[in-house]
């Protein structure tokens, strides 16, 4: 896989991020905090359409487990998706990402999709939406299923407002799981400027039912 082009940011903001997605490119922080812009070939991507939710999924979904909400706690859900991973003490969100995403949040741009039980945080992810593109960044639990459910409320909201490309940046099997596949860079950037010049919003009172 090629990931270029790799470019060093000197500060990152909330309008470089503006910029870098509308451009087909995304900020990641290596071990030392140093930012780049990344652009993967080849590009993954999730199917909006195509996608159904695990059988596994089904009873619990039905069963109503966990309560889920939108934008209640952003920054947290950020942090969450920062903590490094078992046997991993790597983390690709540096503090400088987290302040230019909620910051981005706050423009209304960055959404987070949050899975609660007994009114905790117990799940969730989150990233940016802009046009008819949803750029997912990253998702977290902390007791099972609860970032899939997370990712089904996600992908409901894509259908109900018509979103048409879900950008998921890399392959690998966390996404393969949701149905995520490759396309050249080409391609992607070919949908993504389509896409952008739609206009789709994430929240509205009307998306209230899917979570009732």
């Amino acid at each position: 896989m090629s990931i270029s082009p790799k470019i060093n940011i000197n500060k990152l903001t909330a309008d470089d991020l503006i910029y870098g997605y509308m451009n087909g490119i995304f900020p990641m922080a290596d071990t030392d905090g140093t930012l780049y812009w990344y652009s993967p070939e080849p590009r993954a991507i999730i199917p909006i359409e195509s996608y159904s939710s695990p059988k596994s999924l089904r009873p619990i979904l039905n069963k109503k487990i966990f309560e889920v909400r939108i934008n209640t706690d952003f920054e947290t859900v950020m942090r969450n998706c920062a903590a490094p991973r078992k046997g991993d003490n790597e983390t690709w969100i540096s503090d400088e990402i987290v302040d230019a995403y909620c910051e981005l949040h706050k423009m209304g741009l960055a959404y987070s999709v949050e899975t609660y039980l007994d009114n905790n945080l117990v799940g969730g992810l989150y990233g940016v939406a802009m046009g008819a593109v949803f750029f997912g960044e990253s998702m977290f639990y902390k007791v099972p299923d609860a970032s899939k459910v997370a990712f089904h409320y996600l992908i409901e909201i894509l259908k109900a407002q018509k979103y048409e490309l879900l950008d998921t940046q890399f392959i690998n099997d966390n996404v393969r799981r949701f149905g995520a596949i490759e396309i050249p860079r080409a391609d992607y950037i070919k949908m993504l400027k389509v896409s952008l010049e739609k206009r789709c919003h994430f929240t509205e009172a009307d998306l209230e039912h899917l979570f009732n």
